[in-house]
């Protein structure tokens, strides 16, 4: 038996492999963020070098799902910072305390550094504006596994506590290493997605309910494709594409042909 896959969407009908069908894509203008005026304003300092904001200030529950957690601080990855500061949830200062205009986020978003581009930021803003939780692939929420296996109230514990720091401090610098090396135009995994849920634990995410990669242009290869699902280690893997501010979901199916006589 013959074995082909198809190109299907997410809606469960099969696509044309050569083009993206128009009627499969969602509309992000629905739910775009605009600016509100809130009282549970949290704040961050953009730094340069990092590519990432340092929360200073936390308030609301959206900190259960968003950031990553290093020596005890809390960062915000390019498109968390922008996604916050457009629902007006993150005021994001520079180093001389200035607020950042959204217009100056946009321009970060715009240089395609620290593995983010526009598209991906579009993608990252769909999912989270239907309630999914979503972390960039490759990047741990945080580093529990570490912290506890330190005993701060013992002799052992100190010099076990340094090194969780210094632990946490490599892990910052192999972040920031990962995301200034990573090319926007790589076809490669870029977020892992997990469905809502009021217990997620960044300590322990389990696995996503899929990993995400975005397509540029044409459907990648059956090879490239699966190198991509060999990477998933067994998780569902859909890819996305972005055209025109519409965010298209897609999933390759092996189906089995009837040998013809």
């Amino acid at each position: 038996m013959d074995a082909e896959d198809e190109w299907e969407s997410s809606s469960g009908e099969v696509a044309d492999t050569d083009q993206f069908n128009d009627e499969d894509f969602y509309p992000t203008s629905a739910c775009l963020s605009k600016l509100q005026f809130r009282s549970d304003v949290s704040k961050a300092k953009w730094n340069v070098e990092m590519g990432m904001a340092e929360v200073i200030e936390k308030k609301g529950k959206m900190w259960i799902t968003t950031g990553i957690v290093r020596n005890g601080k809390t960062f915000c990855l390019i498109e968390e910072t922008l996604f916050l500061a457009e629902i007006g949830a993150l005021l994001v200062m520079d180093d001389n305390d200035e607020c950042l205009a959204l217009k100056d986020i946009y321009k970060k978003i715009a240089g395609e550094r620290n593995g983010c581009s526009w598209e991906l930021f579009e993608v990252y803003k769909h999912l989270k504006s239907l309630g999914y939780i979503v972390g960039r692939h490759g990047v741990p929420w945080s580093l529990k596994g570490v912290e506890n296996n330190s005993e701060p109230c013992s002799s052992q514990g100190t010099i076990q506590n340094n090194r969780v720091v210094g632990a946490e401090e490599n892990s910052i610098t192999c972040v920031v290493q990962t995301l200034s090396n990573l090319q926007v135009d790589e076809l490669r995994l870029n977020f892992d997605v997990y469905l809502p849920n009021s217990k997620f634990r960044k300590s322990s995410p389990g696995d996503p309910a899929f990993l995400l990669c975005l397509v540029r242009g044409n459907p990648p290869s059956n090879a490239k494709s699966e190198a991509l699902e060999r990477q998933c280690g067994g998780i569902p893997l859909k890819l996305c594409r972005v055209d025109h501010g519409r965010v298209s979901f897609f999933s390759f199916k092996r189906v089995e042909l009837p040998i013809l006589p």
